[in-house]
């Protein structure tokens, strides 16, 4: 993931948060160095998906208020969740057998999910709408392609 829209977004929470690059570097306990912290804010350097949600980590923040909050990206992916459904479930089990650079992603996410929400029933997952504007933002994808992807690889549990 890359661009300065991601790194105005990184600059903007660490600041609402009162804190400094060295801040979050001591607060990481050394995983994230300021100097890459500060790389990935002027846009500098790509910061993969699992940094991402690990800074949301540290910042105590959703991951999706990590992404760039620019008007036609905003409305853009609002009208493609807003066709889909609230929520949906997917497999677990299928997810963490698929061998796809797009089911890691993935992955790494409903872990996270898991994580927040404390669900461990490790099964099933329920996405829900604001998890799909992230998913589709992290993934490259239009939101209302998100639904089909994970149809295709056979993600979404069967009602």
């Amino acid at each position: 993931m890359s661009g300065t829209h991601v790194g105005e977004r990184l600059r903007a929470i660490r600041r609402q948060k009162g804190l400094s690059l060295h801040d979050v570097e001591a607060r990481s306990g050394l995983e994230f160095k300021a100097s890459v912290l500060g790389a990935y804010e002027r846009g500098e350097r790509a910061i993969s998906v699992p940094r991402l949600l690990r800074l949301s980590e540290i910042y105590e923040v959703p991951a999706d208020q990590l992404l760039p909050r620019d008007a036609d990206v905003e409305i853009n992916l609002t009208d493609g969740v807003s066709e889909l459904e609230d929520a949906f479930t997917i497999d677990l089990v299928r997810l963490h057998s698929l061998d796809d650079p797009e089911a890691q992603v993935l992955a790494r996410y409903a872990s996270t999910i898991q994580l927040q929400r404390q669900d461990f029933n490790g099964r099933l997952l329920t996405i829900r709408r604001d998890d799909l504007r992230v998913l589709a933002a992290v993934l490259g994808r239009r939101p209302e392609d998100l639904g089909t992807r994970l149809g295709e690889l056979g993600l979404r549990a069967r009602s």
